[in-house]
Parts: C-alpha cells; structure tokens; sequence
C-alpha cells in the first residue's frame, strides 16, 4: 500500500470511526461503505474537515447489485455510489450507501453538499428508481416524462413496457404496447476456410 493510501485510511478511520461500516483498499483506490442514517454527516465531514478535504463531488451513480457475483449477492439491492476528489491532498475515494429498502430506495441528497450532485441524483433516480430526499428538483433527466419504470434496473425488459411513435392521423405522438418480438442476437463470426493455419501465416 502507497503512502498516501495509508495516510488517507488513518484520516478516515480517526475522522469518520462508527460511522464506517467498512474501508476496502484494492487496485490502488479506497472504498468507504456507510449506511443511510449516517451518510449526510459523513459526506459533510469529507468535504470540510482538513485532513480530508474532498472539495470536489466528480461523480454520483446508482447501482444494482440483484446479479452481482452471478446473483450471489445477499443484502441490499440498490446502493449510490460517490466519487470525489480532494485537490488541495490529491486523493481520490469512492464512497458507497445502501438503500435500506428495495421496494422504495432512498438515499439523502447531499446537493447541499456539493451542488454538482443535481443531475447526478436525477439520472440515479430515472435510471435506478432511488430517491434522494432533500433534492429540490428529483424529476426524470434522460427518459419521456411519461416513461414507466426505470430502464437499468436488471428486472426491466430489454425492449420496455411501451413504444412511442408520432401518429399522423392524430397529429400528435402517441404510445402503445411494444410490437418487438424479444430475440437474442448472436454474434456472426465471419473468416475464411483455413484461417489461422500456420502454413498461411
């Protein structure tokens, strides 16, 4: 482990203690897991005590771990993922809250925070269904606002519930149930008869 790895790691631990659940180093970043009660403290604290100093929030995603370790996965379903960067030490980290609740994910908002939350929080919440209480604007950001569902949920269908098309007759754009029929497409591999021999070579 780097230095600035290990110097970060004891930051962390003196700074946040219980209020981590866990802290992985692997692949030359650090993961902090920390739960929903805790979070909107724990990011506060990130950002302004100066051993750490996380200035910038540079990404906010939703995840779904329904198939993750090839369905496996015991626990919670739906987690936010942060990403931020201090400037002034030069470290980075990655920090990750499970939705308590998989029917109704919810994870605080910390556009208060770090203002460039915003779309981040509204892509997470169109994409994956979570919903950050404390946003000001939680509306879709990617999808009609008409759209049902939320598209990278692993349960949702590949070709949707609905399609939309813009009906002539009615002047006016219209939805209906999906005429795709579902297909598997299978990769068409191409070569010439003795490809790879060692004679042609």
């Amino acid at each position: 482990m780097s230095a600035t790895l290990e110097a970060l790691s004891q930051n962390l631990q003196e700074h946040l203690g219980d209020r981590l659940k866990s802290i992985k180093i692997a692949l030359g970043e650090v993961t902090i897991e920390v739960g929903v009660a805790d979070y909107l403290s724990v990011m506060q604290s990130l950002r302004d005590e100066p051993d750490l100093g996380f200035e910038e929030l540079i990404d906010l995603c939703g995840v779904d771990y329904s198939t993750y370790g090839h369905g496996t996965c015991k626990g919670p379903r739906f987690a936010a993922v942060a990403h931020l960067l201090s400037i002034t030490r030069n470290w980075r980290l990655r920090v990750r809250c499970f939705a308590a609740d998989d029917s109704f994910p919810s994870v605080p908002s910390v556009t208060a925070i770090w203002n460039s939350a915003d779309w981040f929080e509204r892509e997470a919440f169109d994409l994956y269904g979570i919903v950050f209480p404390g946003h000001e604007d939680l509306r879709r950001i990617l999808t009609d606002y008409g759209f049902i569902g939320h598209p990278f949920r692993k349960d949702f269908p590949i070709s949707g519930y609905v399609e939309m098309r813009y009906d002539p007759e009615q002047q006016r754009v219209i939805y209906q149930p999906v005429t795709i029929e579902p297909r598997e497409v299978t990769p068409r591999i191409v070569r010439e008869e003795n490809y790879g021999d060692v004679d042609n070579a």
